[in-house]
């Protein structure tokens, strides 16, 4: 009965020292904090973003891949960046529209 006892007991503190483990590894799960404006040493451009500019980002690699922190900044300024062209490209939408039926007469 009392080994019985012992490796139940050996089994629940490596069971609590794996556990331990995999959470110093790979953390509690909990959702990152938005990271303050240019603190962030990934680069792009404040206006222009190019395909080139795109192409030549690097993120820090973490223990779980790239830091997220850097990827949702990267991706949100690219995302103003579209909207950004796209509210440019509708203010020339009317005038090509007009030239189309100009152009049909």
């Amino acid at each position: 009965m009392v080994l019985v006892l012992e490796y139940m007991l050996v089994a629940v503190l490596v069971g609590a020292g794996l556990f331990g483990l995999s959470i110093f590894v790979f953390g509690r799960g909990e959702e990152l904090g938005p990271l303050p404006k240019q603190a962030s040493p990934t680069k792009l451009p404040e206006y222009g973003a190019s395909g080139a500019d795109v192409r030549a980002l690097k993120f820090q690699v973490r223990l779980r891949g790239y830091d997220m922190r850097e990827v949702d900044w990267a991706l949100a300024r690219l995302a103003e960046e579209l909207d950004s062209l796209r509210a440019k490209a509708g203010e020339f939408e009317p005038a090509r529209q007009e030239e189309l039926e100009t152009a049909d007469e």
